[in-house]
């Protein structure tokens, strides 16, 4: 396959997780057309997508929640789980921002989640910014899912995340902000701190939780309590 990568430029290799092999070829041929990026494998079902993670050890991994075999929010668990395959970034594609699945994958370690008629644009910078490490939430639908949860016959209330009690005051109220959507930078402008600042108490929240990066922080912002639907904050994170 053709790479356009500038010298320097480091190749983001993607992994295709989707049992609609239409769509994949879609998403393989924009991918191979933009510098920097890379397919290093398709799959049809979780159980392939599993096996290709761990042979190529990719980036990203574009996933597919529902699939034969394996679903996708099982095949996220494992792949970030596993060693071999534990570096990479898992984006879920769904075919609704509402899909109570989706909540599932977050809980599960995937960095965000885009719905499949995403503009081709918006779809790539998803992939960077989630290959980039940040995750790709925005406020609005991740409430509403989290919503939809806690609504849910014979769920329980909010409930403390584990290692909540080990959190400063300070660390509670930049959880609080990451769980209402704002990024690093405007948390240190809500809480008078550098950006450097901002981020280190950031990292030391994540380090704390044992959460693999923001999309968890988020999901343990609204499951303790913390934040409440509809009290989201401005920007995504």
């Amino acid at each position: 396959m053709t790479e356009h990568t500038a010298p320097g430029e480091r190749t983001i290799d993607v992994l295709l997780a989707d049992d609609q092999h239409l769509v994949r070829s879609a998403f393989a041929l924009l991918i191979a057309a933009t510098p920097g990026m890379r397919v290093v494998g398709e799959a049809g079902t979780g159980r392939q997508a599993v096996a290709l993670a761990r042979e190529t050890a990719p980036d990203l991994v574009l996933m597919d929640i529902r699939m034969p075999d394996l679903d996708g929010i099982e095949a996220t668990r494992l792949i970030v789980a596993d060693e071999r395959s534990a570096g990479a970034r898992v984006l879920v594609l769904t075919t609704y921002d509402t899909d109570d699945y989706v909540l599932a994958a977050l809980r599960a370690g995937a960095s965000g989640f885009l719905v499949k008629d995403t503009r081709p644009a918006e779809l790539l910078a998803a992939v960077h910014t989630v290959a980039g490490g940040e995750a790709l939430l925005s406020p609005g639908p991740t409430a509403r899912l989290i919503a939809r949860a806690l609504r849910a016959p014979g769920v329980p209330g909010p409930r403390p995340a584990a290692g909540l009690d080990r959190l400063t005051e300070r660390e509670r109220q930049v959880l609080t902000l990451v769980g209402g959507g704002l990024n690093n930078a405007e948390i240190a402008d809500a809480l008078g701190l550098s950006p450097l600042t901002a981020k280190t108490h950031v990292s030391r929240v994540m380090g704390k939780l044992a959460a693999r990066d923001r999309a968890q922080l988020v999901i343990a912002a609204y499951e303790s309590g913390l934040v409440t639907p509809g009290a989201g904050g401005p920007g995504a994170s």
